[in-house]
């Protein structure tokens, strides 16, 4: 049994906690107001799980999911997750994260952003682009005719890997996508993003997105 810890326990943490524990993994969650605030999700959640800090959850998760506001993504512990896959979930909304130079003019990704902060870590994009409740109930077992499927990024190709085998675990179809630097194609506002794609209209889907610029010329 896997241990898969998680940095955040909103809406994506908490229903990734709650399929993690469906499918036989250990979890540990934690959030920025301490572990005693978590009591009643790990006690809905049941056995498997625990409540603790970032740096708990960051040293005993096998994998840990970094899924807090982008803004604050400076605060993830940096030791601990060295050598560890690291899965982003974030999506970026300056209204919430304040402007980012860099993905204003798109010169990098938000995945890129985290891998920065931690460089000895591998770092995967991946459930960005599915609404939290669909974690828990939009996976079908494998080989069900057009299965959902998510889109997974990263520049080691042997977390993708894992990371892929994690979520067609969880009921899912997954896409590989490549490298960090493509993760835009499922940002916010692509056409795939949020959608209950198949591999194959999830693929046409990325292959069709444009960059924040180009819809703003086309436009």
């Amino acid at each position: 049994m896997s241990t898969i810890g998680l940095i955040g326990a909103g809406h994506i943490g908490s229903q990734l906690a709650r399929v993690a524990v469906q499918h036989g993994y250990r979890v540990v969650i934690s959030n920025s107001r301490g572990p005693e605030t978590l009591s009643e999700l790990v006690a809905e959640i049941g056995h498997g799980a625990t409540a603790g800090t970032p740096e708990d959850a960051a040293r005993a998760g096998d994998i840990v999911v970094v899924t807090i506001p982008l803004k604050n993504i400076d605060s993830v512990p940096v030791e601990p997750l060295a050598g560890k896959i690291v899965i982003d979930t974030n999506n970026y909304y300056p209204q919430r994260d304040g402007q980012i130079a860099e993905l204003d003019d798109e010169s990098t990704t938000t995945a890129e952003l985290l891998q920065q902060h931690l460089p000895q870590s591998k770092v995967v994009k991946a459930f960005n682009h599915i609404g939290a409740p669909d974690l828990t109930t939009a996976g079908t077992p494998k080989g069900t005719a057009h299965r959902r499927a998510l889109a997974i990024f990263g520049d080691d190709e042997e977390a993708r890997a894992t990371v892929a085998d994690v979520i067609d675990e969880f009921g899912f179809d997954v896409v590989d996508g490549g490298p960090l630097a493509e993760g835009w194609r499922i940002q916010r506002d692509t056409p795939g993003y949020v959608k209950p794609d198949d591999a194959d209209g999830l693929r046409a889907h990325l292959a069709a997105a444009k960059r924040y610029r180009e819809m703003r010329v086309d436009a």
